[in-house]
């Protein structure tokens, strides 16, 4: 067996573009995230960082990446076990070509896209809600913030996965499409355009409303740090050495923006709070460390819209810092852009539904006329318009032509069909001309005889006028013998009428076939003149069983239908092989509202590979004395002059029986 290498694998294929679609999927979050949420100047990738988080930034999106990369890999590769498992072992064929494999096979590449499509937006959705959820991250703006960044993110991970990984998959089933196995999970093209676009401009939308909700509080933290930077500059000198209470007085006689906001003095050892809420350990180690390196300006922990503005003073206890802190976040902006973003989304709904459903109609249009050629033999061809000059405009173009095409090829083959079923009829005649010879030489040789009779009867009967010997019982006797002659030579040329009748309604062009009516038992007699001499001459008997009435009545051309039976009999008699004082049956039989000829015979059968081609394609198990075309034109016969049918019930080594189902 071929050695096949790991990195052509299917799954590592596929695996190598889930894992660069979520390398860039990671390093977007980290390059977004300090931004988006408004970490703090300072906080991230130093000391700091690792003092409040035990380790970095950086660290931690690297701890993530290898668990997400890892869970991807285990997950994708446990999922394509079966395709890989299939695709080594290709140069087996019993394998590679197994029907119940390839249909797993298929049903995976269908479904996979969708399951992974799903996975990679809940799973990441759920895991880090729940992460910050048990961790005590409760504040409900940080929580939705991350919750709307990752959901934005994993939204355009998960389509953008789907769209470049979709490739690999249809070239899998590509390779394992046949034509009776095609089964997969069904998504009708209109949701998979809203599974594709959506999702996209959902991210767009809740991005674009995160971005002008940041954009509004870094406006509103600026006016409050310099509302307050401002009023602790001319409360407090940098030069003066304060008590507690003169600070604590300075401090309360000072305006707040809103009574929400806090005043805290933050020591070396305790912090006190003046007014308001009890300050993070975040902001309180943020003001100690880093507050003097950025303007005073403080911040509370990582996504959490809490700042402040200090200023470092002496008191006689030591270094103070004066700090008022204030939340930045507007829940009046943040149920605003929410509410424009469910109202944006469900126009887009609106709008991509409308289109959906505009492109899938044009797409069903062509569908239609292409099913009703597949669905109706006798279909009217007539022109799609074109109602769009884009893609689908070309395609009904294309469908246009393949249709006019497909017309003049169907007249072809019709006419080709023609010729095909007149040459066949003609090889029939050419076998039936020695028992004709021989049907036609018994009757003909039988009204010589007859005639010679009369004859030597007239010469007697001329010869008896005028003798006195003859009485008028003598005269009546000659009457009765020449009546007897006459009936016998009425017989034999109503024998020939029949075989003459027979051979010429054979001889008729199937294309000029006209719809008439007969009975079952015309249609056997007919079967008996023509096929006595082959079965004959093959020493093999036919057993005609009439199981229906003879005089049901079969709308239709009985020479066509004479044909069919003909050729089967005939196909019966060779499965012998020459074998004498065989036994043919012919099977006439009523059942509900069809009448059901069955052709049997007790000979070798027929193999399995006839078996899968018969009625498909002109086969012969005749060698050169074959053509092929006998059972094929049969089928096409019956289906097309008498919308029937045609079955065969094989028994390799015990015999064939053929059935020919009309309607009645």
């Amino acid at each position: 067996m071929k050695k096949i290498s790991c990195f052509t694998k299917p799954s590592t294929k596929i695996l190598f573009r889930y894992c660069i679609i979520a390398i860039v999927f990671l390093l977007i979050c980290a390059f977004l995230l300090p931004t988006l949420l408004n970490y703090a100047p300072g906080s991230i990738n130093t000391p700091f960082d690792i003092e409040m988080s035990y380790i970095s930034y950086t660290q931690q999106f690297l701890i993530v990446g290898i668990v997400i990369i890892l869970s991807i890999s285990i997950t994708t590769k446990l999922l394509l076990k079966d395709i890989d498992n299939w695709y080594m072992n290709r140069d087996n064929s019993k394998i590679y070509n197994d029907k119940n494999i390839i249909l797993k096979i298929r049903k995976k590449c269908f479904n996979l896209p969708y399951i992974i499509f799903l996975i990679e937006i809940l799973l990441p959705t759920v895991g880090i809600s729940g992460v910050l959820f048990f961790t005590g991250s409760h504040h409900i703006v940080m929580f939705f913030k991350i919750l709307v960044i990752l959901v934005s993110l994993v939204f355009l991970l998960a389509i953008f996965t789907y769209i470049l990984s979709k490739e690999l998959y249809d070239n899998i089933l590509a390779s394992t499409y046949k034509d009776d196995i095609d089964i997969g999970f069904r998504l009708n093209l209109k949701y998979k355009i809203f599974m594709q676009i959506l999702p996209v401009f959902m991210s767009v939308i809740l991005l674009t409303s995160f971005i002008g909700y940041s954009r509004s509080v870094k406006e509103k933290e600026d006016l409050l740090f310099n509302f307050y930077e401002k009023n602790l500059n001319n409360t407090f000198s940098d030069t003066t050495i304060y008590d507690k209470e003169t600070v604590i007085s300075l401090l309360n006689s000072m305006e707040l923006y809103d009574s929400s906001h806090s005043k805290i003095l933050i020591f070396d050892k305790n912090v006190d709070v003046i007014h308001g809420n009890y300050p993070s350990d975040f902001l309180i180690a943020y003001t100690k460390e880093l507050s003097s390196q950025y303007n005073g300006k403080t911040y509370d922990s990582y996504g959490i819209d809490t700042q402040g503005a200090t200023k470092l003073i002496k008191t006689n206890n030591g270094e103070c810092y004066v700090c008022i802190t204030y939340d930045t976040f507007s829940i009046e902006i943040l149920y605003f852009l929410l509410c424009s973003s469910i109202f944006l989304t469900l126009i887009i709904i609106v709008t991509l539904n409308l289109f959906s459903n505009s492109l899938v109609k044009d797409i069903k249009l062509v569908t239609t006329g292409l099913n009703s050629i597949t669905k109706n033999e006798n279909v009217k061809f007539e022109k799609l318009p074109v109602i769009s000059n884009d893609e689908i405009g070309d395609l009904v173009i294309a469908f246009n032509k393949v249709q006019k095409l497909n017309s003049e090829h169907i007249l072809q083959i019709k006419n080709n069909q023609e010729t095909l079923m007149e040459s066949e009829r003609l090889a029939s005649l050419g076998q039936l001309i020695g028992g004709i010879a021989h049907n036609l030489k018994t009757p003909i040789m039988s009204i010589s005889g007859a005639a010679e009779g009369l004859t030597d009867l007239v010469k007697e009967y001329d010869s008896s006028i005028d003798d006195p010997e003859v009485n008028s019982q003598d005269h009546h006797d000659i009457a009765k013998d020449m009546s007897e002659w006459i009936e016998k030579i009425k017989e034999y040329t109503a024998y020939m009428s029949d075989i003459i009748t027979a051979v010429k309604g054979q001889a008729v062009t199937l294309s000029e076939t006209e719809n008439v009516y007969f009975d079952l038992e015309e249609l056997v007699k007919r079967v008996d003149i023509l096929m006595k001499h082959e079965l004959k001459n093959a020493l093999v008997y036919l057993n005609v069983k009439m199981k229906a009435p003879e005089n049901i009545i079969i709308h239709g051309d009985i020479n066509s239908l004479v044909q069919v039976i003909n050729n089967m009999i005939s196909n019966s008699i060779q499965a012998y092989n020459g074998k004498p004082e065989q036994n043919i049956d012919l099977i006439l039989e009523k059942v509900d509202e069809k009448l059901i000829i069955s052709v049997k015979d007790y000979g070798s059968g027929l193999p399995k590979k006839v078996q899968n081609k018969l009625f498909k394609e002109m086969i012969t198990t005749k060698g050169k004395n074959g053509t092929g075309l006998g059972l094929y034109m049969s089928y096409s016969t019956i289906k097309a002059h008498f919308n029937g049918d045609i079955t065969f019930e094989p028994e390799e080594g015990k015999g064939t029986t053929f059935n020919i189902i009309l309607p009645l």
